[in-house]
């Protein structure tokens, strides 16, 4: 049996077991996928083959920490410097990243879109800055503080803190923060976040599964939206993908993993 993960802190709500354990079943591929609770992203590779995995996603905190842990990275991963998908080589570790290609197929809906502003900067950010930057859409960074800037400045994007950040005109307000995640609160100032989504055309949550204080100020400003399951469905896909060494499509794969949304 092959056996899969998702790595992550907190990682308890997690869905990609369902999405996955739901594609193995139908497609009736002997593989179980499993959820695994990690503090250190330092101990990621000691962990993976510990438990003799032979492949994992990895979310929130330690994109950037399973960049570092593998033996080879691949694909657009290698500029983002974040993996979200880890796959066992011969006895190797190698990186992908999934979300990239994910968010972009997620906001094919909300049509034209000229720029947007990232809340937040870890790898989900990373890997949002740069697929819209292949797709001439002009993304900004906004942070809480210096932490994680550099990647971005280094990179050629604008970015800015708080202290530093006047508010501007942007298409596509985007949180990739955890604010939200298990608490209440919002990623930026209420006034802030109210002024920018009032210009707005969209926003979009990363985080799933329930409405965030940062999707309700969506609502309340009548905007399109989205929350994470898009993303969290087609990057599933695309891992889904990887995992079975590209025996089967996305187009078979799709529609099966949509039907986990749906228990």
């Amino acid at each position: 049996m092959k056996i899969f993960t998702i790595f992550g802190d907190p990682v308890s709500h997690s869905r990609s077991p369902l999405m996955h354990n739901t594609v193995f079943k139908t497609l009736g591929i002997n593989a179980c996928y499993t959820r695994t609770h990690l503090d250190d992203g330092a101990l990621l590779k000691e962990t993976f083959f510990a438990k003799k995995l032979n492949g994992a996603n990895v979310t929130v905190p330690h994109k950037e920490a399973a960049f570092q842990a593998c033996d080879e990275v691949r694909g657009v991963a290698k500029e983002i410097g974040a993996v979200n998908t880890l796959i066992e080589e011969n006895g190797r570790l190698i990186g992908y990243n999934t979300d990239a290609d994910g968010f972009y197929s997620a906001i094919q809906s909300f049509g034209s879109l000229s720029n947007a502003l990232i809340l937040g900067a870890g790898g989900t950010a990373r890997a949002l800055a740069i697929v819209l930057r292949h797709h001439n859409i002009t993304p900004t960074i906004l942070n809480r503080s210096k932490n994680r800037l550099s990647y971005f400045q280094d990179n050629g994007f604008e970015s800015y803190t708080w202290e530093t950040f006047m508010p501007n005109t942007y298409d596509m307000i985007i949180n990739t923060t955890s604010a939200g995640l298990s608490d209440n609160h919002l990623p930026i100032d209420e006034t802030l976040l109210t002024t920018l989504l009032s210009r707005a055309k969209c926003a979009v949550d990363v985080i799933y599964g329930k409405e965030t204080p940062f999707l309700s100020v969506v609502k309340k400003a009548s905007l399109p939206y989205k929350d994470g399951s898009n993303m969290l469905l087609e990057q599933g896909v695309l891992a889904n993908i990887l995992f079975l060494n590209n025996q089967f499509s996305a187009q078979e794969i799709e529609p099966i993993m949509h039907r986990s949304f749906l228990l």
